[in-house]
């Protein structure tokens, strides 16, 4: 992701910093409302998404210790650490770096 921002900045002469955050588990899910209707999300993984989400730096693409056993034959991370997760304790973190190949 810094390299697509970089290049996003030297194209348009623009700059914007974002941050991801990855969290894997069940959810529960459902339409609310009568007149206007919303498609929502709910659950401890919803809001452990957010707190990752929330703890993750500018440019930087973070998962959960969930997630990075689903997605590390896939791409490469580095070990950020262990955060502390409000309601959670200490989690640890990777940032997800790039893809590991690409077909040829």
């Amino acid at each position: 992701m810094p390299q697509t921002i970089a290049h996003f900045h030297q194209q348009r002469g623009e700059d914007f910093s974002i941050r991801i955050g990855i969290h894997t588990g069940p959810v529960v899910a459902g339409v609310i409302g009568i007149k206007n209707f919303i498609y929502d999300l709910w659950g401890d993984t919803v809001n452990t998404h957010s707190r990752i989400e929330s703890h993750g730096l500018p440019r930087y693409i973070q998962v959960s210790e969930t997630t990075y056993p689903i997605l590390r034959n896939q791409f490469l991370f580095e070990a950020r650490g262990a955060i502390d997760v409000k309601g959670k304790g200490k989690m640890r973190t990777y940032f997800l770096k790039r893809i590991k190949y690409s077909p040829v």
